[in-house]
């Protein structure tokens, strides 16, 4: 059980640090801007070894679809919050049923 919770809670910080690395790559430029390029890669290597992590425990279906949807979520609310992306109405409720079936698979598994 402790094992389960501790998968759980690894793949969800994981799932953040996609959306860190997501939005790191956008500002490398290439990988010509030193800084952004190594917060991607710190990011990308910790996100993905917690994804790995996590599939210990969890299977490979739910904790690659709860990482994406965590990551797609918050990397789309950033970008609304910081004027990069435009919000709506529909991009919000969208948001929201995404957030939805992320925790409608935790709550299946």
């Amino acid at each position: 059980m402790r094992e389960h919770v501790m998968a759980w809670f690894v793949l969800i910080v994981s799932g953040a640090l996609e959306a860190v690395w997501a939005l790191a790559l956008d500002r490398t430029q290439g990988f010509t801007r030193l800084v952004p390029t190594v917060v991607f890669a710190v990011s990308v290597s910790a996100s993905m070894a917690g994804l790995a992590f996590a599939m210990r425990t969890l299977p490979v279906g739910t904790a690659y679809a709860v990482w994406v949807g965590i990551g797609a979520a918050l990397t789309v609310a950033v970008s609304m919050v910081t004027g990069e992306e435009s919000v709506s109405l529909v991009k919000i409720l969208l948001l929201g049923g995404l957030v939805g079936c992320v925790v409608g698979l935790k709550l299946a598994h």
